[in-house]
């Protein structure tokens, strides 16, 4: 199936939504339906993904996997590093512009909702304050996120209600933003207006199959190498990463060097954590209005249900 001539596409175009659904596969197949390397590039937007060796606990698609289209923001950071929204967002948006400039389609694939939103939407954010967010994070680590969501909860009601208690990054940056700049963090979230015109694709999957996709994922990469894989980013300073060693996968790959769960154990932890992901991310794809779903499990069905889309 070929990219006919003349037919119309978006400046960008994004396949979204939950963990385990396809969207890597989908992406590719959209792209080889386009034209193929010479036609369109694609962009990860899974902020895990972003690290270097962190490939089988983040289901990254190797090279020889990718089917000769270029991939941009995979293995750009340390482990060390601490991934920020502001960053990527620099970065991401400099490859659309260099992929529109060599006149090709850039695809933007993952489930880091904000990370997309960055990309996608008319989207600012403000400086940080390191000494700030470092006591925040330290009450954090003392007291828990739950106190601090509180606190949010008295100062800014609307953002704590659209805000996870438990992520305790997204609560500590909102603090953080109340306190540097004394305005709600909530006027700052961003709203459902694109900054390019763009088309968002969602897959869904019925919570069943999602959930049998999740533990056959988390098993299959432990049989694939995680343990191995954690105790090499762990010689090159993972415990010290800000972002990369909250990762799901990981964590409980740790717990198994370190003793704390046997391989079975950690097979089900993964699948626990990575369900609960799905369903916050599902929450937070849900919001947004633009994103038009595919209902469809065959690939060659929801290919063609994405063309309809595409190129309308």
């Amino acid at each position: 199936m070929g990219r006919e001539p003349g037919a119309r596409v978006p400046d960008v175009v994004a396949v979204v939504g939950m963990t385990a659904t396809g969207k890597s596969g989908l992406a590719l197949d959209l792209a080889e339906a386009l034209g193929g390397a010479g036609a369109v590039e694609i962009i990860n937007a899974d902020a895990m993904q972003l690290y270097r060796g962190m490939d089988i606990g983040t289901a990254k698609l190797p090279v020889a996997e990718r089917r000769g289209i270029v991939h941009h923001q995979l293995d750009v950071l340390d482990v060390r590093a601490e991934a920020t929204v502001a960053a990527y967002q620099e970065a991401a948006r400099a490859d659309v512009a260099a992929i529109r400039a060599r006149g090709r389609l850039p695809i933007l694939v993952g489930g880091s909702g904000l990370y997309l939103r960055s990309v996608l939407d008319h989207l600012d954010f403000p400086g940080t304050d390191p000494e700030v967010r470092a006591e925040l994070e330290a009450r954090a680590e003392r007291l828990g996120t739950r106190p601090l969501h509180d606190e949010l909860a008295r100062l800014d009601p609307g953002a704590a209600a659209r805000i996870d208690p438990r992520n305790t990054r997204r609560v500590v940056r909102a603090l953080e933003v109340i306190a540097v700049t004394g305005e709600m963090f909530s006027a700052r979230m961003p709203e459902h207006v694109y900054a390019l015109p763009a088309v968002q694709l969602g897959i869904a999957v019925p919570r069943a199959e999602l959930n049998e996709r999740i533990a056959a994922r988390a098993a299959q990469m432990m049989a694939g190498g995680l343990v191995e894989e954690t105790e090499a980013l762990l010689a090159r300073g993972l415990a010290d990463g800000v972002t990369a060693r909250r990762a799901v996968g990981y964590a409980q790959a740790a717990a198994v060097v370190a003793g704390r769960l046997t391989r079975e154990e950690a097979v089900e932890a993964i699948s626990i954590a990575t369900r609960q992901l799905a369903r916050r991310q599902e929450k937070w794809f849900r919001r947004d209005p633009r994103i038009t779903w595919l209902q469809v499990t065959d690939p060659t069905d929801m290919l063609a249900a994405a063309l309809r889309i595409v190129e309308p």
